[in-house]
């Protein structure tokens, strides 16, 4: 078994220095558990804040993660050899893991196994859980999406369609993620906030307003949408990416106009939504087996990438959900 353990924490942003490659024991299932093989990882955002404190990714330790695996053995009557189980000891290439710290994946015919990692994992579920249960999006309203190109910015785009919004407005980082936004993932206007001023594009993308903001930035991003949201317009906050490596302000610079404008502004921890998965489940299945929906996603090949694949989803290259298969 191979593990890629934390060595070091990180001054700002993150270098591959700080990791290391572990060759770990082979490992045994316990009664009750089952050994798994790891066939697709998830990177994510939120695993940045985890390095900078011991309580959360102490050093010399493989990180969680959101993982699909193959059982290999079995010492539980709840799984079988064959099952790929959901769980979240990712950093490594074999686990194992019990029924209660996991859940069996059951494929569908048409819906691609890392769907499970993306559009119909924590990921959608966070878009889902921003729409649906924070901001009660409603059919035609206007809704903004941060970090638009990323895993949870490409699924809330593809999920407010299916409720119904009116217009969905999309920021990100480049020509051609903007370009790829309107042509690919049905964002209806892209703008890449390196441009120029992000408050102008926007208003100009939304001339009458904007209804709704799922935030996955923070900082400057949340300061540039309450410019423009309409009087009584509400704020699910999920991420902060901006500040991850303390280089820019949480607080945006025009918090106390949520007052004037009688904003609603909501943060939200997806795990504590979790009743909502079956839902999203019986809501999108349908349209992944047709085609109408598609998991946007960037895999990267080989285990031996996952550091390369967790840097490069910081530095915003990735389309979708990043993964790395196994």
């Amino acid at each position: 078994m191979r593990e890629i353990q934390l060595i070091g924490r990180p001054d700002g942003v993150p270098t591959a220095d700080l990791f290391e490659s572990v060759q770990s024991p082979t490992l045994e299932p316990r009664p009750g558990t089952v050994l798994v093989e790891n066939v697709l990882l998830s990177v994510d955002p939120y695993m940045r804040q985890l390095m900078d404190a011991d309580e959360w990714w102490p050093l010399n330790t493989p990180g969680e993660g959101r993982a699909l695996g193959r059982v290999l053995q079995s010492e539980t009557p709840a799984y079988a050899v064959g099952d790929i189980v959901f769980h979240r000891q990712g950093w490594r290439t074999h686990a194992v893991v019990t029924p209660d710290e996991s859940r069996r994946i059951d494929e569908a015919p048409g819906v691609p196994l890392s769907a499970h990692l993306g559009i119909l994992g924590g990921t959608g579920l966070s878009a889902y859980v921003g729409l649906k249960r924070i901001l009660n999006l409603q059919p035609g309203e206007t809704l903004l999406v941060s970090a638009a190109a990323g895993g949870v910015g490409t699924a809330a785009a593809r999920i407010a369609k299916l409720l119904g919004a009116g217009r969905v407005i999309g920021t990100t980082g480049s020509d051609e993620k903007a370009k790829h936004l309107v042509a690919e993932v049905g964002f209806d206007a892209a703008i890449n906030y390196r441009r120029g001023d992000l408050v102008e594009q926007l208003a100009a993308a939304a001339p009458d307003g904007v209804d709704a903001y799922l935030d996955n930035v923070g900082g400057e991003h949340l300061a540039a949408a309450i410019d423009v949201l309409k009087q009584n317009g509400r704020i699910a906050w999920c991420g902060a990416v901006s500040t991850y490596n303390h280089q820019a302000d949480v607080a945006p610079r025009n918090l106390f106009d949520i007052v004037d404008k009688e904003l609603r502004l909501e943060g939200f921890l997806v795990r504590n939504h979790l009743d909502l998965r079956p839902e999203l489940i019986d809501f999108l299945t349908p349209h992944l087996r047709s085609g109408a929906v598609t998991s946007d996603e960037t895999v990267v090949e080989g285990f031996e990438h996952l550091v390369d694949a967790f840097l490069a989803m910081l530095r915003g290259e990735n389309v979708g959900k990043m993964l790395v298969r196994l």
